[in-house]
């Protein structure tokens, strides 16, 4: 598992906001300081009491080509100003190498409401509508849009989505797993995230102005991708280089699902790693956008963290460009990163808009030694900015931008890395509904503690993932602890997320009105809820991401996992796959055709492991199910664009022999193989055909699906702690367990004795 110090650097941007159309439009527009945020006019607000938004004046036909649900002809339009920025030749053969890692808040809202308007009427819904609804299509969709052939991943850890997908990016070209990406995030306007934060009285009525009244945010929408490179590569193409992006920071607060710490203490912590992991100090940052919302509890939080890092730097300019891009929930990090890389290449620093000349007095009395600039743009020439994101969940994440390269602080020694803890949660056949459905009784979760106040605010996915978690927890003898908090972290893989919530809240508001939606509902329907309720109850305020990337996200968190702790941001991370199985899911994947008679047999549960370094484990004198000798992704761009499932024996047998030959081992050399059949004979075929080209005939392949039901992303988790289980109790020596998602995305991990 190799682990460097590359170089990355940034070589091409693209960004369509409210405010402009491309790149420069919205950057000139920022330092300008004009506004995007106008009266909405995607849905009737009249009467909540809230009329503001920053909608982008592109229909979905201009955007893309109106193929698209409108969070992907986002992505597509910014994407594709980021390729022919960077002087890319997406029909060259190079193109097959790069990645998409996109992120997302709410990915196919806008979807989801024009499918249940219909199926609230009685009328049959489109599928098209409901193949756009998850946010597991969109990084897909991009690289096939664009022929990228890389790895794909969709981040969806709400608002801090766009910043984590770059972090991610960075971390996947020094580990070795990629070259060249297309790093970012996006998200369309919608009735449920307008209907939502109006329940949650977190809208301002007029335009929001950051660190000024804090009266509420304004929702926008818009996309920003940036193309992040390996130094080596971007030299050998001749490409342009903007800046260098030095180093992330991801954290938890463990305290709440929708409020920060008001001490800000997990946004002090993730501006921290991000500086320590670029090779600098505090007084060495000399402007931050910051995530600056424009709600009270927000503002003073992110305020007192700034105020307190920085103490010591006399040089700091601070601004926020939602007062003009609005909220743009997960491309706000990504759009923001676009904004931060043109201030630092042009000496040009936008804004935070919407100040009286009472309240500048009010900030000048405030704001201590940092330029918090207001109104009007400040020219200066700086080395080193920052862009911070905080989300729902208690999510922070932040990176570090470079006009020069610097020295790294990445050089943890390698380690080998092993399986500590398991934790299981299975469906079970119910005859009624055809489908495996997992037990959570209250009491099993009063056994491990949990207080029933805390659990009426759990939705079903994030039980099932409290469960796992700490059953993980309890399996390798882990106790959070004031000492050990911060280097523990969260990754988690799911399908469709909290489809179920997300169903409801939509058709709540279609009957009663969007004024009508459930404060306490809404804050269900993102994605990374589950990770922050997991956080929140055992205190673990380490990294913490969650992946909607198909049936192989379970897979694929195991992946991101293991980067994690190579890179020494973690000494110990929980990986995991859930996926719930609802009236909901079964009606979406029945209308879909996936599900009854000939097809797959639907099933929930929640799996997640415990991967730890040697050191770590040692120390505890933890036990050790296996060991971790090889990780890959890969994808295949051929075959038919349109079909979800598109198999591809050239992905399959790619990840196969990267973990093979990342571990030493040749196929002879292999005991077994976790696969993926669910059942249906085409997929069940493809599979089988594959092992044989690669192992011959005698490779014993082991199926979980059959026992449990198709469980997406907690089936090719489930896969991994089986081998590592068989491999524990010496029924076999060591074992791949393989996955596949959507586009051609296969995940593989190969495990041995410990």
């Amino acid at each position: 598992m190799p682990m460097n110090e590359k170089r990355c650097v940034i070589t091409g941007l693209g960004l369509v906001s409210a405010i402009g159309h491309d790149t420069a439009e919205c950057f000139d527009s920022a330092i300008k300081g004009v506004s995007g945020i106008k009266d909405v006019k995607s849905f009737d607000t009249s009467a909540c009491y809230s009329h503001k938004g920053a909608e982008v004046d592109l229909s979905n036909e201009e955007l893309a080509d109106g193929r698209y649900d409108r969070t992907t002809a986002l992505g597509i339009k910014a994407a594709g100003e980021a390729i022919k920025d960077a002087g890319i030749d997406m029909n060259s053969e190079g193109a097959s190498e790069i990645g998409v890692i996109l992120g997302s808040c709410i990915a196919g809202a806008a979807c989801v409401e024009k499918y249940y308007n219909k199926k609230c009427k009685g009328e049959e819904g489109d599928i098209e509508d409901l193949k756009a609804m998850p946010a597991s299509v969109i990084a897909g969709n991009v690289a096939d849009y664009y022929n990228a052939g890389g790895i794909t991943a969709n981040i969806v850890n709400a608002c801090a989505a766009g910043t984590l997908s770059i972090a991610l990016a960075i971390d996947l070209i020094r580990g070795g797993k990629g070259e060249i990406f297309l790093a970012g995030g996006c998200d369309s306007f919608s009735s449920l995230a307008f209907s939502g934060f109006h329940a949650l009285r977190a809208l301002d009525a007029t335009d929001c102005s950051p660190f000024n009244h804090s009266e509420g945010i304004t929702l926008g929408e818009g996309a920003g991708v940036l193309v992040v490179e390996s130094y080596e590569h971007a030299v050998k193409r001749g490409a342009k280089i903007y800046c260098d992006v030095l180093g992330s920071g991801v954290s938890s607060d463990a305290y709440h699902i929708t409020a920060p710490r008001p001490d800000g203490e997990g946004q002090m912590s993730v501006i921290r790693r991000a500086v320590e992991n670029s090779g600098l100090g505090f007084k060495d940052i000399d402007y931050v956008n910051a995530h600056g919302t424009g709600t009270a509890k927000n503002d003073e939080s992110e305020f007192l963290s700034l105020k307190t890092c920085f103490a010591d730097n006399d040089h700091l300019s601070v601004s926020s460009t939602k007062s003009m891009t609005g909220h743009c929930l997960g491309a706000a990090g990504a759009i923001e990163a676009v904004m931060t890389v043109k201030a630092l290449v042009e000496g040009k620093l936008p804004p935070t808009t919407g100040y009286s000349e009472d309240d500048l007095k009010v900030l000048a009395e405030k704001s201590g030694n940092i330029d918090f600039i207001a109104n009007t743009p400040r020219e200066r020439d700086i080395k080193y900015a920052m862009s911070n994101s905080f989300a729902f969940g208690g999510n922070n994440a932040s990176i570090v931008f470079a006009k020069d390269p610097n020295v790294l602080n990445l050089s943890c020694p390698k380690q080998e890395l092993y399986v500590t803890g398991i934790g299981m949660v299975n469906g079970e056949y119910d005859e009624e509904t055809k489908s495996y459905t997992a037990n959570l009784d209250t009491d099993t979760f009063k056994a491990y503690g949990v207080k029933s106040a805390f659990l009426r605010k759990l939705d079903r996915l994030s039980q099932l993932q409290l469960l796992s978690g700490v059953r993980a927890l309890e399996d390798a003898g882990i106790t959070i602890n004031e000492d050990n908090e911060s280097f523990v972290g969260i990754c988690i893989g799911t399908n469709e997320g909290p489809m179920t919530e997300i169903a409801n809240f939509q058709k709540g508001i279609i009957k009663d009105g969007i004024d009508k939606g459930s404060a306490f509902a809404f804050p269900n329907t993102v994605y990374n809820a589950a990770g922050g309720y997991l956080s929140i109850f055992t205190g673990i305020k380490g990294y913490n991401a969650t992946i909607a990337n198909g049936y192989q996200s379970g897979l694929q968190s195991v992946c991101a996992a293991i980067g994690v702790i190579m890179f020494g941001y973690e000494n110990i991370m929980l990986a995991s796959g859930t996926d719930e199985c609802t009236d909901i899911d079964r009606e979406i994947y029945s209308d879909l055709g996936k599900a009854g008679k000939g097809n797959v047999t639907l099933g929930e549960g929640s799996v997640t492991c415990v991967i730890e370094k040697n050191s770590s484990a040692t120390e505890r004198g933890a036990k050790r199910y296996a060991k971790i000798a090889g990780f890959s992704s890969a994808r295949d761009t051929s075959g038919d664009r349109t079909d979800n499932l598109r198999l591809s024996e050239t992905a399959l047998t790619k990840v196969i022999n990267n973990v093979l030959e990342e571990a030493g081992m040749k196929p002879e050399d292999v005991s077994c193989i976790y696969g993926f059949g669910n059942g249906i004979g085409s997929v069940d075929a493809f599979e089988m055909s594959v092992y044989k080209k690669i192992f011959g005939d005698d490779i014993e392949v082991k199926l979980v699906k059959k026992d449990y039901g198709e469980a997406r992303a907690a089936s090719s988790s489930l896969q991994f702690a089986k081998l590592a289980q068989d491999i524990y109790e010496g029924k076999e020596n060591n074992g791949i367990a393989v996955s596949f998602g959507t586009s051609a995305l296969y995940s593989a991990v190969l495990l041995t004795k410990a």
